[in-house]
């Protein structure tokens, strides 16, 4: 179950994928796109994390920051990274394992990652839109963002 629309988006500082730490605090003033993924290198994640890739300058275009987190290590996520090209932000939420997942009430217990959410905020951390698929096995739809960031 989602965080309800309209309530602050709780704070995180996680390192991206160079190990640089990057705090919700750090994106406000402008829209966000926080993405939680299942796992780094699976088939729908790098499907989803490459359509994001794709599709920057119009994220940018609508001011939104792209920030994706993942509970895989920042050694992984980097790889991840680095093999597809991926410019913005992949956080890593590995330790605590998932605390800022469950933060956001999208950790799967018993698979121990993140489920395939998505919440867009407003520029002061308001959640506006929170995005989920029906399974870790379907991808979100992108113009689902590209609607929710425009509706802001």
């Amino acid at each position: 179950m989602a965080l309800e629309v309209g309530t602050t988006a709780p704070e995180f500082s996680l390192p991206d994928q160079s190990k640089n730490p990057v705090a919700l605090t750090d994106l406000r003033g402008s829209k966000t796109v926080v993405a939680f993924m299942p796992f780094a290198f699976s088939g729908v994640c790098t499907g989803e994390v490459c359509e994001l890739r794709d599709n920057l300058t119009q994220l940018k275009s609508l001011d939104a920051n792209v920030v994706v987190i993942t509970v895989d290590s920042f050694f992984t996520n980097g790889r991840w990274a680095e093999s597809e090209g991926i410019e913005y932000p992949v956080l890593s939420d590995y330790w605590p394992h998932g605390a800022t997942a469950k933060a956001y009430d999208t950790f799967n217990e018993a698979l121990g990652c993140a489920d395939r959410t998505t919440y867009i905020l407003d520029e002061a951390g308001i959640i506006r839109s929170a995005l989920s698929s029906q399974d870790l096995g379907t991808a979100r739809n992108y113009s689902d963002y590209v609607t929710a960031l425009e509706a802001i």
